[in-house]
């Protein structure tokens, strides 16, 4: 899924490589602090603008075509890639805040797997904890950490040798052991697996590892998302899905989705939070790729032979001119302060699959 297809020096020179240096996040050091690098968004396809205009004029640029379903929103083709489908906005503000929760709190649980699994083993509750203001102690030996057994299965694993504390009565112990802020944690959450568990290590899906099926709210939502892309007279199986998390300066390399069986069933993706440019190329890093905005509530759909087209992001934008989170944090405002702080700052993207 995110393996290199060449050498890196080789990937270095790619027009992949080149598109996502252009756009990646670079600062130049200021008098008083380092201010973003200037970036030429000139050339980068926003979806947004297309959908109004198109809803005025019913005119579309060169290349772009709308598809002709019974979907409730504009679905738009990109010709030179069959399979791609981008619907902007599809997702209201209310199932933004929703699926933006769940992903801070119940889809890192366990037995969904993190990227923090293989030092710290299951975390239980960690946003709740970096609110909080909790720290991750370790409280006894470390079980195979460096292994297998307790990193691809928690039921095997022996005891938790870390857990959260409050700071005051960690303090209190006066021991000499391992610990670290559960807002560091949250913050370097970087990805968490839903539905059939995903062996990055193997890239492949273990299906022996302990898994829930996916909720069946999100479950129902991707159904009827992929309608636009899959065959006529299926329906969408979701079996897994990949939450990917972004903070500032944060990036996805250009990577192939290659692991499930069926390509003519699409990934469904739902980007939340901060705006982002997303990258989608051709069959080899030597394709150059196109650039578009994704803003929270969009939806892009890959499925046939865009599944075997190179794609990532390159950019999230969290300053409040580019962001464009407005909405988002009107809804927040009323709630927890630190979904709020969270959502400023991050982006959030769930990709829903069938596996078989």
């Amino acid at each position: 899924m995110y393996g290199s297809e060449a050498g890196t020096e080789d990937v270095e020179r790619t027009a992949f490589r080149k598109a996502e240096k252009k756009y990646k996040l670079y600062y130049d050091n200021g008098r008083k602090k380092k201010q973003p690098r200037p970036v030429d968004l000139s050339e980068v396809l926003d979806f947004k603008s297309i959908s109004e205009r198109y809803a005025q004029s019913a005119e579309l640029p060169a290349g772009i075509s709308k598809l002709q379903c019974d979907f409730d929103r504009p679905v738009f083709c990109l010709e030179s890639h069959p399979g791609f489908y981008f619907i902007p906005g599809a997702l209201t503000i209310e199932e933004q805040c929703q699926w933006i929760k769940d992903s801070l709190t119940s889809f890192p649980q366990p037995p969904n797997r993190t990227n923090h699994n293989v030092i710290y083993g299951p975390i239980k509750d960690l946003f709740v904890s970096a609110k909080q203001g909790k720290v991750l102690v370790e409280e006894g030996p470390s079980h195979q950490r460096n292994g297998t057994d307790s990193n691809n299965d928690p039921s095997t694993a022996a005891a938790p040798s870390w857990k959260f504390s409050d700071v005051q009565s960690f303090s209190s112990r006066g021991e000499v052991c391992k610990s670290v802020p559960a807002s560091v944690l949250l913050r370097k959450l970087r990805w968490s697996t839903l539905g059939l568990q995903f062996d990055w290590s193997k890239r492949s899906y273990n299906v022996s590892l302990p898994h829930n099926k996916i909720p069946d709210d999100l479950c129902q939502l991707s159904t009827k998302l992929a309608a636009p892309a899959m065959p006529s007279g299926e329906d969408f199986q979701p079996e897994a899905a990949i939450v990917n998390y972004f903070g500032q300066g944060d990036m996805l390399g250009g990577h192939l989705d290659d692991m499930e069986k069926d390509w003519s069933k699409p990934i469904v993706s739902m980007s939340l939070g901060c705006k982002a440019i997303f990258l989608i190329g051709g069959n080899s890093r030597e394709h150059t790729p196109f650039a578009m905005f994704l803003r929270s509530g969009d939806v892009i759909l890959m499925a046939g032979a865009a599944r075997e087209c190179f794609h990532g992001v390159p950019r999230i934008f969290t300053d409040k001119e580019h962001a464009e989170i407005s909405e988002l944090e009107l809804h927040f405002s009323d709630e927890d302060d630190s979904f709020l702080e969270y959502v400023r700052a991050s982006r959030v993207n769930i990709n829903i699959r069938q596996v078989f």
